[in-house]
């Protein structure tokens, strides 16, 4: 089980939030990468949040990607929104919002953005093993 993909759309809006949590968490499941769980959905959730936060009406869908490959798991979050891309930022100590991205900074062993015609692809890797870990 080296290499596994699983790709599924959700529409763009707040209920689609704990569908994707509940995806992944249900796919990690399956995949025997119990381990992973808890970040991933959280990852997964932050990224969801951010789409339906920040593209509405410029997509009525969003893709969620969970691939594992070469040790690593991969969470991607696809819209069509293509103006402005996700930075990492340092959110006012008072502010409500604003530190979804450090959350996956933290649990990530990386992340990234990149392009797509239209829109962008938010990206993060987690190891399948992590040190301290079973």
């Amino acid at each position: 089980m080296s290499g596994r993909t699983c790709i599924k759309r959700f529409r763009v809006r707040a209920d689609s939030i704990s569908a994707v949590r509940l995806h992944v968490r249900l796919t990690l499941t399956d995949w025997k990468l119990g381990g992973l769980i808890e970040d991933a959905v959280l990852i997964a959730g932050e990224l969801a949040t951010n789409t339906v936060r920040h593209t509405k009406g410029t997509g009525d869908y969003f893709e969620l990607a969970l691939r594992r490959r070469n040790g690593i798991l991969i969470l991607e979050v696809a819209d069509s929104y293509q103006w402005r891309m996700p930075e990492l930022q340092k959110p006012a100590p008072d502010g409500v919002s604003g530190r979804g991205l450090l959350l996956v900074d933290a649990l990530s062993q990386n992340w990234g953005v990149r392009p797509r015609d239209p829109g962008k692809t938010v990206w993060a890797h987690l190891p399948l093993h992590r040190t301290g870990q079973p």
